[in-house]
């Protein structure tokens, strides 16, 4: 029989979906689940968005560019150039979800061999991302007892070697829901003009920053201009995760071209999704500050609720949705699995998303698991007690 190929082999799994089986046989047993183990909201996608889809009146549904619709590119320029971004239409590229912007940007500044940087934890598909590109994550470890605060510069030196082509961050951090201040940014900045790197910024969850915490991009940064590759995507601020649009962002148009090339390679990002996305640019000021203040009551009610469980502690994160937690367990693996088949409080149970997956560091985040507060209160409120109560029956509990 044929064999697979070695990226087959070694393209690792989703840490956030592996679970899939035991959480469906869990709901076939009878079972209501909690989702907490991935960031799909229930905040209602603007209506704004959904109307644009209903008033479709195209006949034929065409190809668009591959580097999106010229209407398209020009909204998205106007809503970033409000965020002091001082971009034109064509120093975007639109791409089909977040995901590809990832990808597409490896590919068009890492050759295959050379290395990034990330502080990790992180979104665990960078993994996958990197492994598709043939190229290799240097990991950082940041701390929990630091909030997951940006790792010193000092310790990004170390790594540095003649194949570091770049360095990636996720602002505000997806798995941690660290904010990066403007002196931390800054602080890379000067890194990676010392060693001429790319600074790849996922902005996925720049509209959920908390605190009245300000959000700083590389691109409101001088020097970078043509360093800088910002990722985005309309999944999380406009809660629109099927829509699958994205886009990549450069000033560098050797950057720019080479992507381009990417895009023209798979055809077009969706049409349908750019017309309802354009729509979504005109989202009223008033959406956003009241899914600001639904996110900000259930980040409250969650980290409280977990640090009052005995033996968890959770870090206040400032920005995105999710919080990383250290359980008094002897393994996050096994502990979410064992929640999903053997365990339920008042027939409920709770998936979570085990941490290890978002380190490459082995054996880091053993003892921890990322949890979404894209449920309601009361809902997070029943979650927490089912993890309260799973933790005290968990036959690898520690204390």
């Amino acid at each position: 029989m044929p064999s697979i190929s070695v990226k087959g082999r070694e393209m690792p799994a989703s840490p956030i979906r592996k679970l899939t089986p035991y959480a469906d046989k869990a709901k076939q047993e009878g079972k209501h689940v909690y989702h907490l183990n991935i960031g799909q909201p229930d905040i209602e996608t603007p209506q704004v968005m959904l109307d644009a889809i209903k008033n479709i009146d195209f006949k034929v549904w065409a190809y668009t560019p591959s580097e999106g619709t010229a209407s398209y590119r020009h909204k998205l320029s106007g809503y970033y150039n409000q965020l002091g971004y001082n971009i034109t239409p064509t120093d975007v590229l639109v791409t089909n979800g977040g995901s590809e912007a990832i990808t597409i940007a490896m590919q068009a500044c890492i050759n295959p061999g050379e290395e990034i940087i990330i502080p990790e934890p992180f979104y665990a598909n960078y993994n996958g991302f990197a492994r598709s590109a043939g190229i290799t994550i240097k990991p950082i470890l940041s701390y929990m007892d630091s909030g997951f605060a940006l790792p010193p510069i000092a310790a990004f030196e170390e790594l540095i070697t003649e194949k570091t082509k770049a360095i990636a961050i996720c602002n505000p951090n997806n798995p941690t829901g660290y904010l990066y201040s403007r002196e931390e940014l800054e602080a890379l900045r000067d890194l990676c003009l010392k060693h001429d790197l790319f600074l790849l910024s996922d902005e996925a969850y720049r509209e959920f920053c908390y605190d009245d915490r300000e959000f700083v991009s590389p691109m409101h940064l001088e020097g970078l201009e043509q360093h800088v590759i910002v990722l985005d995507t309309v999944s999380k601020r406009y809660s629109a995760c099927g829509a699958r649009l994205g886009c990549m962002i450069t000033k560098n148009k050797d950057v720019w071209s080479a992507a381009l090339k990417f895009a023209q390679a798979r055809l077009s990002p969706p049409a349908v999704a750019q017309i309802a996305a354009e729509a979504a640019v005109d989202t009223p000021q008033s959406y956003f500050d009241s899914v600001k203040a639904e996110y900000t009551a259930r980040r409250n009610a969650l980290v409280a609720g977990l640090n009052d469980i005995s033996g968890v502690y959770c870090p206040n994160p400032g920005g995105a949705f999710y919080v990383v937690a250290r359980l008094p367990i002897d393994d996050a693996d096994r502990f979410c699995q064992w929640m999903l088949e053997h365990f339920a409080y008042e027939n409920q149970t709770v998936m979570m998303a085990p941490a290890s997956g978002f380190y490459s560091t082995p054996g880091a985040g053993k003892d921890e698991v990322r949890l979404a507060y894209v449920l309601n209160i009361n809902d997070l409120k029943k979650a927490l007690i089912c993890l309260e109560k799973g933790l005290a029956a968990y036959p690898g509990h520690t204390e």
